[in-house]
């Protein structure tokens, strides 16, 4: 129960890696506020996280409206002072360069990398207030990284949210609000699902390029999450931390 007493805002919390994330944060005794565009999806990994044993509520939230936000932020201090952000809220579009239309562009950029700032602002104003610090995990991807064919708009979102993660560590670590960001690989029922791992045999052939042999699952993330905002990582801040089973390795190793 290493959050016990914490309350911690999850983004994007209704399904996929958001819900993963809050799931394992009320396992560890966190209340968890999720904000998601899916009203009923984030309702029921609330009825979820209260059946643990936590206190938990899901507020409909749109991360490029600041309204929103801070309708979120506000329903959080409800349970008490915020101790905890993870900014999961992410879209993901595949298309070439030279067919993005500048909507999918907008609406990428916004969701992806606005959508970090509004959050981090909105909640990073309201632990400076309380003066008992925080913690901060944006979710990122190895996209940011190393770039994959056809989604320019993705991970240039990404590789800005890295950035953006350093430069906010810098200017919150003398309020002791830590900010690091978390690199999701290829995960299985995340983003990635809808295309490259849809067909059995592209996923199969995937999970060979990496070296430890599988894709990866939200399991996997929500527990690097856990552990950039437990006690154990006090000390670490501006980290891109990529959670990918080596596959940056693997990408390295064959060129």
């Amino acid at each position: 129960m290493r959050l016990q007493g914490k309350v911690a805002i999850v983004t994007g919390g209704g399904a996929g890696l958001g819900k993963a994330i809050a799931h394992r944060l009320a396992e560890e005794g966190a209340d968890v506020v999720i904000g998601d565009t899916d009203e009923t999806a984030a309702q029921a990994v609330a009825a979820q996280i209260q059946a643990l044993g936590s206190r938990a509520a899901a507020v409909r939230t749109d991360v490029t409206r600041k309204s929103e936000i801070e309708a979120l932020v506000e329903q959080a201090m409800q349970l008490g002072p915020i101790d905890i952000l993870i900014n999961n809220a992410g879209v993901e579009e595949i298309t070439p360069l030279l067919e993005i239309p500048e909507e999918e562009w907008d609406r990428t950029l916004d969701t992806n990398l606005k959508g970090v700032f509004l959050c981090s602002q909105i909640v990073a104003r309201a632990m400076i207030a309380e003066g008992r610090g925080g913690k901060m995990v944006n979710i990122g991807s190895i996209a940011g990284i190393m770039p994959p064919r056809k989604e320019p708009h993705y991970a240039a979102s990404k590789g800005a949210v890295h950035v953006l993660t350093k430069q906010m560590a810098l200017e919150l670590a003398p309020h002791d609000i830590t900010v690091n960001a978390v690199a999701p690989g290829v995960i299985k029922n995340g983003l990635s699902t809808h295309h490259s791992l849809a067909d059995p045999e592209q996923a199969e052939r995937i999970a060979k390029g990496i070296p430890l042999g599988r894709v990866g699952s939200p399991l996997d993330i929500s527990h690097a999450v856990l552990f950039l905002v437990s006690g154990e990582a006090d000390y670490i801040t501006g980290v891109v931390l990529p959670v990918d089973g080596g596959f940056l390795l693997g990408g390295l190793q064959t060129g």
